[in-house]
């Protein structure tokens, strides 16, 4: 399958998403309410970091105040530019993890009901409360520490003249997309025993582009406000369907191609849908 043709059908996977929870008016509100009151918290952030960039950008850089306007100009925009898109990009992974905390029974009924649809969900694995909370604090601060690290790196990046003002976005982009279809994998993964951030990276990994193609377009969506309140419940299934197009075996019992194996498996250990293996 090309590059372009997974890139479209990743995003078709939103709206498969979409259309799932709109048929369920009540649960899509529901879906929606922990978003609205993140939004309210991040936009207000958002908004006090925008009132005082400007003097906070000036105070970052005493070292330009005797430079040429002209370079100096050049030097705050960029580091204006950055700050923003790094903000951004922090808030929106925070976002997903605090959202995602707040509205937790909400939106594992939407991805139980995502499972029950499409049909061959296994069992939810059992796990002790305080274990689950454990584990998604411990993932929950990796992610977040990296995004930092992306953050650092764009800012750096977009320091650079011409190439920088293109290339910072762009990482900001991709890797926030990376990381936010790491979040909304998770439920996915979790109901069927793999736990680990690793197990969910190497998933992707195998299918990068239809990977991107959801979690990208979904990551802009996210980071706008109150737009992300409609979207949010919509990426939860979409997350969920992604999974299980990504998991072999998964996808309403189709066998997966050949080399997409499960990190877990060995080639002499084939999936098996949730009836077992095919007849003769």
């Amino acid at each position: 399958m090309s590059a372009v043709s997974e890139v479209f059908g990743g995003f078709g996977v939103l709206l498969r998403g979409l259309g799932i929870v709109l048929r369920k008016p009540r649960l899509f509100l529901l879906g929606a309410l922990p978003a609205l009151i993140t939004s309210l918290l991040f936009l207000a952030a958002l908004i006090t970091l925008a009132v005082n960039l400007a003097d906070l950008v000036t105070w970052a850089t005493p070292f330009a105040r005797d430079w040429d306007t002209v370079w100096q100009g050049l030097l705050r925009g960029a580091l204006s530019v950055a700050l923003l898109a790094g903000s951004v990009l922090v808030m929106v992974v925070a976002f997903t993890t605090v959202t995602l905390a707040l509205g937790a029974p909400i939106y594992d009924r939407i991805a139980e009901l995502v499972e029950q649809e499409l049909g061959g969900a296994p069992e939810a694995p059992e796990e002790s409360l305080m274990a689950s909370m454990a584990r998604a604090v411990r993932q929950s601060v990796v992610i977040v520490l990296v995004s930092l690290t992306v953050t650092v790196c764009a800012f750096l990046i977009g320091l650079v003249p011409l190439v920088g003002w293109i290339a910072g976005p762009v990482l900001t982009a991709v890797m926030g997309g990376w990381l936010l279809g790491i979040e909304l994998t998770a439920p996915a993964f979790d109901r069927r025993g793999l736990l680990r951030i690793r197990d969910r990276r190497h998933s992707m990994g195998t299918r990068r582009m239809r990977t991107l193609g959801f979690a990208v377009p979904t990551y802009f969506l996210l980071a706008i406000p109150f737009v992300a309140v409609a979207v949010f419940p919509a990426a939860t299934a979409g997350g969920t369907i992604l999974a299980r197009e990504l998991l072999p075996g998964a996808p309403e019992g189709h066998q997966p191609p050949q080399g997409h194996l499960h990190p877990r498996q060995t080639p002499s250990q084939a999936p098996q849908g949730p009836q077992g293996p095919p007849p003769a």
